[in-house]
C-alpha cells in the first residue's frame, strides 16, 4: 500500500475526464487540412496550427494543500 497516496501534492485543473475527444477532433482537422492541400505545390501546414493546448478541456495543474484536502491526495 505504499503507492495508495500521492507523494507530490499536484493535481490537474479540469472540467473533463479526458482529452481524448479534443485530441481526436484536432488530429482529424489536421489530417483533413493536409489532404485538402496539394503538397506538390505547397508545404504541409505546421503542426502547431492545430490543437491549441490552452483550448483543451484539461489545461493545467495546481498545487493543493495536502493537510486540508486528504481525499485528493488519495489515488
Amino acid at each position: 500500500m505504499s503507492r495508495s497516496y500521492r507523494k507530490t501534492p499536484i493535481c490537474g485543473m479540469t472540467t473533463a475526464a479526458s482529452d481524448k475527444v479534443f485530441k481526436k477532433a484536432e488530429h482529424k482537422r489536421a489530417r483533413r487540412a493536409v489532404n485538402a492541400r496539394d503538397l506538390t505545390l505547397d508545404d504541409a501546414p505546421m503542426g502547431k496550427a492545430f490543437g491549441n493546448p490552452w483550448g483543451a478541456p484539461k489545461d493545467g495543474k495546481q498545487w493543493i494543500d495536502a493537510s486540508r484536502f486528504p481525499e485528493i491526495m488519495r489515488k
